[in-house]
């Protein structure tokens, strides 16, 4: 790109260079030519001015000066040299200054003049000037090697001046396709270097606009990778439960297993629509929870997995008012924290709902002996008790992502609690 571009520019300084150029040079040849012949006349004049008293009295005639360039001579009406420098006879110039008019032309190598000199419009003499072509010559190239010159500078000018532009424009570019080069490498932390010029910049915009989109989507595929094997594990651990129980005994009535199974393999597939449907949803689509219907809903599927443990759930429902979130991202919140008042906890687990100021609250609480609240609580891959790291984790990003929050608000015995936004006075009652 940058050779193209100084290419283009070296072409249209020389297009350039060469219209205004070639007629330039012309017009100097032909104003240099119109000097000398101009000069040569001055010459010519002068000399028939001082002779012509002279010649009209037929005195003798005094010899011209001339120089080692020009020469000087007189001729008589008849053609034939009287004095001065110049060819015997009249040369074709000579000839053509008889008619009583000054007559220029070129003879050979010289350039001539001849001027007449007249009395009562009778011809009594000629004046013939002369200089040499290679004055006119030498004065012409010097004229256009300085031109030459002066067009070679302007074309090396125009060169430095386009490498300099290419390197500005194409330097940028280069970073550009480099960076390029480096997302389509899997380098999602690529950004595009500044250029100052705004057109790449917004081309530079609009990669690094890319590059943070690639980078989100494929931090949600893989956060969804890991979320849904957390999510899964434990409806596939009370799913193997149920079918190994089963068949302990053997010849056992197995409808009930079999209902079992089939709630088990309900709940896995609630669980992947919530996962695909938080992984995929505008962040701001949100809707009005009934918190009844969500409570039975998850409790459907927790009460048995507790019960072949020997433990209770108890659900307490104190809550007035209804939150604003997604449902799917509170259902698995509290999937969450049930997996870890299963998991780590003891004892019976309480799922309360109740009303605090300005927020509807979710309580989750067992009666173990929860770790203390601190940074690494909820830091993905972070666990203190053997698990994975993920839950907790996975809960506090869907509380925030809901405009809610999540805490561990008593150690002993361990509470967890939720905060959501409620929803506007039009939507809090029941329809």
């Amino acid at each position: 790109m940058r050779r193209r571009i100084i290419l283009l520019a070296v072409a249209a300084a020389l297009l350039a260079t060469s219209l205004f150029g070639i007629p330039l040079a012309v017009g100097v040849a032909s104003y240099f030519t119109q000097d000398e012949r101009t000069e040569l006349e001055r010459t010519a004049d002068a000399a028939a001015l001082s002779i012509a008293d002279d010649v009209l009295t037929q005195r003798s005639l005094p010899e011209f000066p001339g120089s080692e360039e020009d020469t000087t001579g007189l001729y008589s009406p008849a053609g034939v040299l009287l004095t001065g420098s110049g060819p015997a006879q009249a040369d074709p110039v000579v000839s053509r200054a008889r008619d009583g008019a000054v007559a220029t032309g070129e003879v050979g190598s010289e350039l001539v003049v001849a001027v007449p000199i007249l009395q009562d419009d009778q011809l009594s003499g000629i004046v013939r000037a002369s200089t040499p072509r290679t004055d006119g010559y030498q004065k012409i190239a010097l004229s256009w090697l300085a031109m030459a010159g002066l067009a070679a500078a302007a074309i090396a000018l125009t060169w430095l001046l386009a490498a300099r532009l290419a390197a500005r424009v194409a330097g940028p570019i280069e970073h550009l396709s480099a960076a390029a080069g480096r997302l389509g490498d899997g380098d999602f932390s690529v950004r595009a270097p500044v250029s100052g010029i705004g057109e790449i910049d917004q081309l530079g915009g609009a990669l690094d606009q890319a590059a943070a989109r690639i980078a989100d989507a494929l931090n949600r595929q893989r956060a969804l990778a890991a979320d849904a094997s957390h999510q899964l594990r434990t409806p596939l651990a009370g799913l193997r439960l149920q079918l190994e129980s089963a068949l302990d005994p053997p010849g056992q009535d197995l409808e009930a297993a079999v209902a079992a199974a089939i709630a088990t393999t309900d709940r896995l597939e609630t669980t992947i629509d919530d996962l695909v449907t938080l992984a995929t949803r505008p962040p701001e689509n949100r809707g009005v929870i009934e918190p009844d219907a969500l409570l039975r809903d998850v409790v459907a599927g927790w009460r048995n997995l507790l019960a072949t443990q020997g433990r209770r759930l108890v659900v307490s429902a104190e809550a007035a008012g209804r939150p604003r979130a997604a449902e799917a991202a509170v259902r698995q919140i509290i999937g969450v924290l049930l997996d870890n008042a299963v998991v780590h906890g003891r004892g019976t687990v309480t799922l309360a709902t109740r009303d605090s100021a300005d927020a509807f609250a979710i309580d989750v609480a067992d009666e173990g002996h929860g770790p203390a609240e601190g940074p690494d609580l909820f830091t993905r891959g972070h666990s203190g008790a053997g698990g994975s790291g993920i839950g907790l984790a996975l809960a506090r990003d869907l509380a925030e992502a809901e405009g809610g929050r999540l805490w561990l608000s008593r150690p002993t015995p361990t509470t967890f609690t939720l905060l959501l936004p409620p929803a506007p006075a039009a939507h809090r009652s029941a329809p």
